[in-house]
C-alpha cells in the first residue's frame, strides 16, 4: 500500500494509524539505504494526536534497516515516567523528539540524522545553507542554525534549548552535530530531508573547489523558495515511488 496519510485534525482511524506506522517504518529503511543513518543511533518520530504530544518513535538501539511498523514505540511526551519503563527510548531521542512534540504541535514529523554532507556542513564555522542553486534556495530563510552545541543531547534542558533555537522554523542545521527536519507528514518531511542533504552535497562540493560561491541575491532566493511550494504534492509522488522500491526488495518494513 503506497498511500500516505496527510495531516488532518480529525481523529485517526485504526487504518490511518497503521498507515502512519508503515510510512515511518519506510522512512527508516530508506534512510539506511541512502546512508543517512549512523550505527543504531538517530531517530525519527511522528505525532499521532491532534496536539502532537503522542507520537511514534523507533525503539532504542535498533538499526534503521531492521525497523518494522509494528515495533515502533507509541509515546506520550507529557508522561514523566517514560524513561523508567523497560522499553524506554534512547535518552537523546526522548530529549529531542519528546520536547519538540510537547512544544511544537505543527512539527508532526521530526527526522533527526547525521547524514554525510549535512554533517560536514554542520562541522563548519558557518553551517548555513547558502542559496547557490535551486535545491539550496528551497531552504532560504526557512532553516534555523544552532551554534550552541553542548554535548550529547540527552538531558531535558538541552531539548528545551533546541526547541527555542528551532523557533518558528521547520528545519535546523545543528552545529557540530547534524540536521533536523520537521513537517506535516512523513512524505513531506522525508522529501525535505532528501533535498537538504542534496543541497548540503552541492555546497560541500562547491566549497571544495576553493572558488567563491555564486550566492543568489535575497529576492531571487526567496522567489525560488516560494516556487518550491507549488510542488508540494511531488513529495507524495516521490515517497510513493521510494516505498514501491521497498515493496519490491523487502516489504518486511510494513509488518
Amino acid at each position: 500500500m503506497n498511500a500516505q496519510v496527510r495531516p488532518s485534525s480529525d481523529p485517526l482511524t485504526a487504518d490511518e494509524l497503521w498507515q502512519m506506522r508503515v510510512d515511518l517504518a519506510a522512512a527508516f529503511r530508506l534512510a539506511a539505504a541512502m546512508d543517512w543513518h549512523e550505527a543504531v543511533g538517530n531517530h525519527f518520530s511522528l505525532a499521532v494526536s491532534a496536539d502532537g504530544t503522542k507520537f511514534l518513535l523507533n525503539p532504542k538501539a535498533r538499526h534503521f534497516s531492521t525497523i518494522r511498523a509494528s515495533e515502533l514505540l507509541l509515546l506520550d511526551s507529557m508522561d514523566a515516567d517514560t524513561m523508567k519503563r523497560p522499553d524506554a527510548p534512547d535518552p537523546s531521542a526522548w530529549c529531542i523528539h519528546g520536547r519538540i512534540h510537547a512544544s511544537v504541535p505543527a512539527a508532526r514529523c521530526v527526522l533527526h540524522v547525521h547524514p554525510p554532507y549535512g554533517t560536514a556542513l554542520a562541522a563548519l564555522a558557518d553551517p548555513s545553507i547558502k542559496p547557490v542553486d535551486q535545491n539550496s534556495a528551497r531552504f532560504y530563510n526557512r532553516i534555523a542554525t544552532d551554534l550552541g552545541y553542548d554535548g550529547l543531547a540527552d538531558f531535558h534542558e538541552e531539548g528545551e534549548r533546541l526547541v527555542r533555537v528551532l523557533g518558528t522554523k521547520r528545519h535546523m542545521m545543528m552545529g557540530n552535530h547534524g540536521v533536523l527536519v520537521t513537517g506535516d507528514s512523513v512524505a513531506e518531511t522525508f522529501d525535505d530531508l532528501y533535498f537538504l542533504e542534496r543541497a548540503a552535497r552541492t555546497l560541500v562540493l562547491a566549497y571544495s573547489t576553493g572558488q567563491p560561491l555564486n550566492v543568489m541575491p535575497d529576492a531571487l532566493a526567496e522567489k525560488t523558495a516560494r516556487g518550491w511550494e507549488s510542488y508540494k504534492d511531488d513529495a507524495y509522488a516521490h515517497f510513493s515511488a521510494l516505498k514501491a522500491s521497498l515493496d519490491r526488495t523487502d516489504p518486511s518494513y510494513a509488518t
